[in-house]
C-alpha cells in the first residue's frame, strides 16, 4: 500500500477517470458556492441593515432544501440520474447569472431572496442523484475513499472560497463573485456530461408521494439505515455548538470578533486535517463501528469545550470535534450508500440530505433556549453528554450498524 494512501486515500482519484473529474467538478462547484454564500449575506446586509433579513438567508436555503429534498430523492430513483443532475445544473448556472444580473441592477433584497430560494430548490432536486454517483463509479472497497476525497474538497473550498469571496467583492465587486460561480458550475456540468448514463438498477418506481413514502419506510425497517440517520441526529440536535459561540465568547473570552472567527476556524481546520488524515479511515471494513465511536467523540469533545476555561483548550477541543464530525460524515456515507440497495438511493439520499439540514438547525435552537434558561457552559455540556448517552444507546440497540462491515465479494449496485 502506497504511504500517501494512510494519509488522503487517493485510489479513486487515480483508478477513475470519470470519478476524478466528477471531483473537479464538485469541488469547483462548492467552492462558487462560498463565494456566493459571502457575496449574498455582504449585498443583503449593504442593502437593508436588517439582521432579520440576514438571518432569513438560511430559511431561504433550508426551506427548499427539505420541502423539495424528497421528490428530488423520488425523481432520483425514477429517471436517469445523470440527465437529472444535468437539468438542475444548468438551472444552478442560469440562477448564478441572474444573480449577477440583479447586483448589476441593483434591484430589492426580496427578488435576491427569491434567487437564493431557486437556487437550494434546484440543488434539493440534484442532489440526491448527485449522491448515488459514487457508489456507482467506484468499487465497494473505494467508496468510503470516494466520500472522503468529495468531503475534502467542501472544506477546502469552505477555507479558501469566503477568503477570495472578500477580495473578489472588494476589488471587482458583487457581479464578478456570482459570475464565478456560475463557471464553477460550467465546470461541474462538464464534469457530469462526461459520466456514462446512471439509470437506476432494479425496480423503478414511479415518481410521486407513493414511492416518497416507500423510501421512508425502506429507511425506517432497515436498522443499518435507522441507526445511521439516528447518530447523525444525536449529534446535531442535541449537541450542536454554534449558537452558543457568540455568548460563550462574550462570557469568557472578552467577546472580541477575532476569537468568535476562531471557533469557526478551528471546527474546519480540524475537519480538513481528519480529511488530510483520512486513508487510515477508508481502507477500514468496520464503518458502522466507526461512525457510531466518532458521533461519541464529536459529543465527548463538545463537552470538553463547554467546560473549558481559556482560548487554548477551547480551540483544541473543537478541532477534535470538527475531526470527528468528519470521520463520522466519511464513515456514515459509506455505510448509507452500500447499504441501500441502488433502486432506493435516491430517496435513501433525500432522507440523508433532509436530517443533514434540519438537524443541525433544530440543534441550535436547542442550544440557544437551553442556554437562555441556564448558561451557554451548561448546554454545551449537557448537549455533549446527551450526545455520548444516546451514541450509546443506539450502539446497545443497533448491533446490525455496530458490525457493518464493506464488502467487496459483490456487486457495489446491489448491497
Amino acid at each position: 500500500m502506497r504511504i500517501l494512501d494512510r494519509l488522503i486515500d487517493t485510489r479513486p482519484l487515480r483508478s477513475s477517470r470519470p470519478f476524478r473529474r466528477l471531483w473537479i467538478g464538485t469541488t469547483a462547484s462548492s467552492f462558487g458556492g462560498q463565494m456566493t454564500m459571502v457575496a449574498v449575506l455582504f449585498q443583503v446586509w449593504e442593502i437593508t441593515g436588517s439582521p432579520l433579513l440576514v438571518g432569513a438567508i438560511g430559511v431561504a436555503q433550508a426551506v427548499p432544501l427539505i420541502v423539495l429534498g424528497s421528490l428530488g430523492g423520488s425523481l432520483a430513483d425514477a429517471v436517469d440520474r445523470r440527465r437529472l443532475v444535468l437539468f438542475t445544473t444548468v438551472g444552478s448556472i442560469a440562477a448564478a447569472v441572474l444573480l449577477a444580473t440583479q447586483a448589476v441592477l441593483g434591484l430589492n433584497s426580496l427578488l435576491l431572496l427569491g434567487l437564493v430560494a431557486s437556487s437550494a430548490a434546484l440543488a434539493a432536486i440534484g442532489s440526491p442523484a448527485r449522491r448515488t454517483f459514487v457508489p456507482r463509479l467506484l468499487p465497494a472497497d473505494q467508496v468510503s475513499a470516494g466520500i472522503a476525497v468529495m468531503h475534502l474538497g467542501f472544506q477546502a473550498s469552505m477555507l479558501i472560497g469566503p477568503a477570495v469571496a472578500g477580495l473578489m467583492i472588494a476589488g471587482w465587486g458583487l457581479p464578478a463573485c456570482y459570475l464565478v460561480d456560475a463557471v464553477t458550475f460550467a465546470v461541474a456540468l462538464y464534469g457530469v456530461a462526461r459520466l456514462p448514463a446512471m439509470p437506476p438498477l432494479g425496480v423503478v418506481q414511479r415518481a410521486g408521494l407513493r414511492a416518497i413514502a416507500d423510501g421512508w419506510r425502506y429507511v425506517v425497517r432497515r436498522p443499518v439505515l435507522r441507526g445511521s440517520f439516528l447518530s447523525d441526529l444525536a449529534a446535531t440536535t442535541l449537541a450542536m455548538p454554534v449558537a452558543l459561540f457568540p455568548m460563550i465568547n462574550e462570557e469568557r473570552f472578552s467577546g472580541g470578533p477575532q476569537t468568535l472567527g476562531l471557533f469557526l476556524s478551528a471546527i474546519a481546520v480540524g475537519g480538513v486535517l481528519a480529511g488530510l488524515l483520512s486513508g487510515t479511515i477508508t481502507h477500514a471494513a468496520r464503518v458502522g463501528l466507526i461512525q457510531l465511536v466518532a458521533a461519541g467523540a464529536w459529543g465527548a469533545a463538545l463537552i470538553g469545550f463547554g467546560l473549558a476555561g481559556s482560548w487554548a483548550p477551547a480551540l483544541l477541543f473543537l478541532a477534535i470535534a470538527g475531526a470527528a464530525d468528519t470521520v463520522a460524515v466519511i464513515s456514515r456515507g459509506a455505510t448509507v450508500q452500500l447499504a441501500t440497495t441502488d433502486a432506493y438511493r435516491g430517496r435513501v439520499s433525500s432522507v440523508e440530505q433532509i436530517v443533514g439540514v434540519a438537524g443541525p438547525e433544530i440543534g441550535n435552537l436547542r442550544a440557544g433556549v437551553v442556554a437562555g434558561l441556564t448558561s451557554a457552559g451548561f448546554s454545551a455540556v449537557s448537549g455533549g453528554l446527551l450526545c455520548v448517552v444516546g451514541i450509546a444507546a443506539l450502539a446497545a440497540t443497533h448491533p446490525t450498524l455496530r458490525r457493518f462491515t464493506v464488502r467487496t465479494d459483490e456487486p457495489v449496485h446491489q448491497p
